[in-house]
């Protein structure tokens, strides 16, 4: 029987605990959701650290927008991961991309190699990327762990076919992970068509607010 895992995206200190609480057996900690996740500042990953026992990524993203970023951005990229890998978190979660829609290798190998020896996440700018088979060996080469995705749909359904055709194709050479409008509703189906273990990525956020609903989590992990 698989044994999936899941991962909890979190806006703020009362999510991570909830996710805690809940069953998570990881979280990815950000701000401002509505720019769809930024790097969170010091104080907030100091004080989620303190609390947590279960494992905690964190998005190095400086802004909102594209995945596109200046000497100056990346620089600022550089020094969150070297400030943050200081204060205990377990992996991080970023990506670059370049204007023509391909992965920017290089500035991801610089990230991946400065985050050593934790674990890197590709984010769903792969999404946006043009060619899906060659993105996928290229984030491979760059030495990351996971890909967030939702196979290039505006959800995990709408990606199915895609997040499928991509884990065949990765052969357990890099873990894929189905995230983006991922709910209790829909992850018994995404769970059954995936055929390798998985972890499994939502913010479990079902009001107007940018928290976690502990019943959504359990909700979700009755089909994991």
């Amino acid at each position: 029987m698989k044994k999936n895992q899941l991962e909890i995206a979190c806006f703020n200190y009362e999510s991570a605990i909830i996710a805690q609480e809940n069953g998570a057996d990881r979280i990815e900690l950000c701000e401002n959701m509505k720019l769809g996740g930024t790097t969170p500042n010091s104080i907030l990953v100091v004080k989620v650290r303190e609390s947590l026992n279960i494992k905690m990524h964190v998005i190095i993203r400086p802004r909102g927008g594209d995945f596109m970023y200046s000497d100056e951005e990346l620089t600022e990229m550089k020094q969150d991961i070297k400030q943050l890998k200081k204060l205990g978190v377990d992996g991080f979660v970023f990506g670059i991309l370049k204007e023509n829609g391909k992965v920017n290798k290089k500035q991801n190998k610089e990230l991946v190699q400065l985050a050593h020896p934790l674990s890197c996440t590709f984010h769903r700018a792969f999404d946006v990327v043009k060619d899906v088979e060659e993105s996928l060996e290229d984030v491979i080469e760059c030495g990351f762990n996971t890909i967030l995705t939702s196979g290039q749909g505006a959800n995990v359904l709408e990606g199915i076919k895609v997040l499928e055709k991509i884990q065949k194709l990765a052969d357990e050479r890099i873990v894929i992970m189905p995230g983006g409008g991922l709910r209790s509703t829909n992850v018994q189906l995404i769970e059954e068509k995936l055929k390798e273990e998985t972890y499994f990525h939502t913010s479990a956020i079902t009001t107007d607010s940018e928290t976690a609903d502990p019943k959504e989590i359990k909700a979700i992990l009755e089909y994991l």
